[in-house]
């Protein structure tokens, strides 16, 4: 491989110290690179196929001459169709991506950043080095084909509403505790197609940004605001994890990191980790920045039915993301939340 020219993404040429640093850094990473390939790893379903191909582009805006190669891994989570807390929650999703970027089969790893668990640290001598910037985090509702409902408020009693998320199903009763919603997983793609063939369900609840992703934004019948569904934690972010010592790979990718995206990652993942709850805790949060430059986060946990619930919302500064999570863990404690949370068995 020849030695790459490397252009930071959203920066024109410019001079000055701004431009001597980065040079410098474009010219340090083509170097570490210098006759290998970049290996990045990620789960096997279209999705995440598609994730990783758009972050392979990424590099190569910035890194032409560089061989990008995506390696699908199968996981557990994926091959299992039971219940995630079986298999030890949502980690199953990653175990063996993990595995491969420590043993160095891939040089990094593109996960969707609302299947990393809060109370699972990452592998010792791995981190995140990159937040791409964060996609929309609404879910959407999809119906199946041939239904004659537009919105969830049009649903009779006792029609029944797939989701795959504890997250999703908690808020959905809490809105309305008269529909029947229940658990189907799979891959988008497949539970789009048993949505249509089955007729078990009169519609799913999925990530509006998922189904863009996968070019089936078509199907999204109605977008739901954040009152009726907060987001996951680190819902619409893409994060990309590669080994501390690979010290060009960190490089690289660090050239795609979103600031702003990763202010509101260590303000949601924070509060998360405080929380120390499992995959079948509904918990959200959802954190933006003001108009006024103030961090806003909100964070949610429910019951598994939506019946009770603990609430908070607060406000910080940008340069105390980390502070303003553990704040709303502690006032979501004194409200109950860990007390809802080991009450839901896993």
């Amino acid at each position: 491989m020849s030695r790459a020219t490397l252009s930071v993404v959203g920066r024109g040429a410019g001079s000055g110290p701004d431009h001597d640093q980065a040079s410098l850094m474009r010219r340090f990473v083509a170097r570490g690179l210098e006759g290998r390939a970049l290996r990045l790893g990620t789960r096997t379903s279209p999705m995440a196929m598609g994730q990783a191909r758009d972050v392979a582009d990424r590099i190569f805006e910035i890194c032409p001459d560089l061989d990008v190669q995506v390696i699908g891994i199968e996981t557990s989570g994926d091959r299992w169709q039971g219940d995630l807390a079986e298999l030890g929650g949502k980690g199953a999703f990653m175990k063996e991506i993990d595995r491969a970027l420590v043993m160095g089969v891939v040089d990094a790893a593109v996960h969707c950043l609302k299947d990393v668990p809060g109370d699972i640290p990452p592998p010792p001598g791995t981190c995140f080095a990159a937040y791409l910037e964060r996609d929309d985090v609404h879910d959407a509702v999809v119906w199946r084909n041939g239904s004659p409902f537009r919105s969830l408020d049009e649903l009779p009693p006792g029609t029944s509403i797939g989701t795959s998320s504890v997250r999703r199903k908690a808020q959905l009763l809490r809105h309305r505790p008269d529909l029947h919603v229940d658990r189907i997983r799979g891959n988008v793609n497949s539970r789009l197609a048993r949505l249509d063939a089955e007729h078990r369900f009169e519609a799913l609840v999925l990530a509006a940004a998922g189904l863009r992703r996968i070019g089936m934004d078509d199907r999204i019948g109605e977008v739901l605001s954040l009152d009726v569904m907060c987001p996951a934690v680190g819902a619409g972010v893409i994060g990309l994890q590669c080994r501390g010592s690979d010290a060009a790979v960190v490089e690289l990718l660090r050239l795609l990191d979103h600031a702003e995206t990763r202010v509101h990652v260590r303000a949601e993942r924070a509060m998360l980790h405080a929380l120390q709850g499992h995959c079948n805790s509904p918990i959200a949060g959802h954190c933006h920045t003001t108009p006024d430059g103030q961090l806003s986060l909100i964070g949610m946990v429910f019951t598994r039915e939506g019946g009770q619930f603990a609430y908070a919302h607060e406000w910080d500064t940008p340069n105390r993301a980390e502070e303003l999570g553990a704040y709303v863990a502690s006032v979501l404690g004194r409200k109950g939340a860990r007390d809802i949370i080991r009450g839901i068995p896993h």
